[in-house]
């Protein structure tokens, strides 16, 4: 495939692609992950947890699942490939769930992974209960039938890669003494950056991948408790502030719930959610997105609403 052009060049490349093409793309950026966290001189990600300096810009989206017309409108409006291309320091971190959903979740994953290929310095996926491990996986799960529609026959082979890829997606981004972005919650149970790091690695016999994935904030609540998903936990925010400062952050910043307004501040401050696409089956009714300088003081999540992009 070609160097990336332009958001709209993208797009058409992610509506012609073959299945080869798509697999080969998936295959790469499977390599490359593995990679960049097996590579022992790389202190920026560590397991599946990256560590980024508190410095430019970075812009954060929520859950896409299979929306190409937000995914789209994001990367015009931030201008992201330009600024990727130059030597300005900008950032992508998307915080998981790029399929089911959406027809479109073909096409959003070929972006992501284009994205991630293209510039691998610059981009950060994450992991979302969507693309969780097979004990995990969340419900509906309509990826199967969409990878149909546009590969027919061949569509269980990009299946089973990007359900290999999933394994290999990171949990977690800490931005020193300011954020960490993941998407669903508090790993409750965990006691050293390492159980965040390697939360795949314990998996089941530990619980910090599965709240990591599928936990959500609660208001009025001191503790946990079980969570309507069937998976994870409700938290409260006396567990917000242990997790938070147990990381040495001020803010969790997060995706896996849908909000009216597209985002939705938690815990006195100290969390707010994204949802980053918009239209059925969802009711909200704008989407949003953040672009963050890192470099900017934050005591709470209050403090980053006037930099929230809506669409």
């Amino acid at each position: 495939m070609s160097p990336i052009k332009n958001v709209e060049h993208l797009v058409k490349e992610a509506v012609a692609v073959s299945v080869d093409e798509f697999l080969s793309l998936a295959e790469t950026v499977m390599e490359l992950l593995a990679d960049e966290q097996n590579h022992a001189a790389n202190r920026q990600v560590l397991g599946r947890l990256v560590n980024l300096k508190p410095e430019g810009e970075a812009i954060v989206v929520g859950d896409v699942h299979g929306d190409l017309e937000s995914l789209s409108h994001i990367l015009n409006a931030t201008d992201f490939i330009e600024k990727a291309k130059s030597s300005k320091p900008c950032l992508l971190v998307f915080l998981g769930d790029y399929g089911d959903r959406g027809i479109r979740s073909p096409e959003v994953y070929y972006i992501v992974l284009k994205l991630k290929e293209t510039f691998p310095k610059k981009v950060f996926l994450l992991r979302g209960n969507h693309e969780g491990p097979d004990d995990l996986l969340a419900h509906p799960h309509d990826l199967p039938d969409h990878l149909h529609t546009k590969f027919g026959a061949d569509s269980s082979r990009a299946y089973a890669k990007l359900r290999e890829l999933s394994g290999h997606l990171h949990s977690a981004v800490i931005v020193k003494g300011k954020y960490v972005l993941l998407h669903g919650g508090v790993p409750t149970q965990a006691k050293t950056v390492d159980d965040l790091a390697y939360a795949h690695q314990t998996h089941p016999s530990e619980p910090h991948l599965e709240e990591i994935l599928w936990s959500d904030p609660w208001e009025g609540l001191s503790g946990i408790c079980a969570s309507p998903r069937g998976a994870g936990k409700l938290f409260g925010e006396n567990e917000t502030s242990r997790f938070l400062n147990l990381l040495n952050v001020k803010v969790l910043i997060r995706g896996h719930e849908p909000s009216p307004k597209g985002f939705k501040f938690n815990h006195s401050g100290k969390i707010i959610t994204l949802f980053s696409r918009k239209g059925a089956p969802y009711s909200n009714e704008q989407g949003a997105y953040l672009q963050l300088d890192l470099g900017d003081a934050v005591k709470k999540a209050f403090q980053l609403e006037q930099l929230i992009r809506f669409f």
